[in-house]
């Protein structure tokens, strides 16, 4: 082999090593990807389907139900529009209580949210940016609609 043909070929395989560098790590940054819906998505059905996603809102007051001797734990979480059944397996935040903001990352079972992690917010003053403009947006068009002829959450 040549010189010149040994250089080319050595410039070939960077190049290829490169492009399969590059694929490696934007299929990482595609699967490890999580998405913010809001809870009026989810009732809508614009979500992922097949994939882990989070959602955020505020755990409907009087709505949290607790398994006896169990970890497993149901409540609604709402936007203020509508709201969604939530269920989760695990120890939950000291924070976490009815009527405060919540993030759950998790996956749509049959209706019914499965959450892996819930994390509640850290002080009375502090929303997840993506739930507050969610939520700002939904109290906008609820009072909107019920000046024109009341709105109702659609399923």
């Amino acid at each position: 082999m040549k010189a010149r043909q040994q250089r080319m070929l050595a410039v070939g395989l960077a190049v290829l090593g490169l492009a399969i560098a590059a694929a490696l790590t934007l299929r990482a940054f595609r699967d490890n990807m999580m998405f913010f819906v809001s809870v009026s998505e989810v009732v809508a059905g614009d979500y992922p389907h097949e994939r882990k996603f989070r959602v955020g809102g505020l755990v409907v007051d009087g709505s949290v139900q607790r398994a006896d001797g169990s970890l497993d734990v149901h409540f609604l979480v709402t936007d203020m529009r509508c709201e969604i059944p939530v269920t989760y397996t695990g120890v939950l935040p000291d924070l976490f209580r009815e009527g405060q903001g919540v993030v759950a990352h998790g996956i749509m079972q049959q209706d019914v949210f499965v959450a892996d992690e819930v994390l509640a917010k850290h002080d009375e003053n502090y929303m997840a940016p993506e739930v507050a403009e969610s939520m700002a947006q939904h109290v906008e068009e609820n009072t909107a609609a019920l000046r024109e002829n009341g709105a109702e959450c659609t399923s």
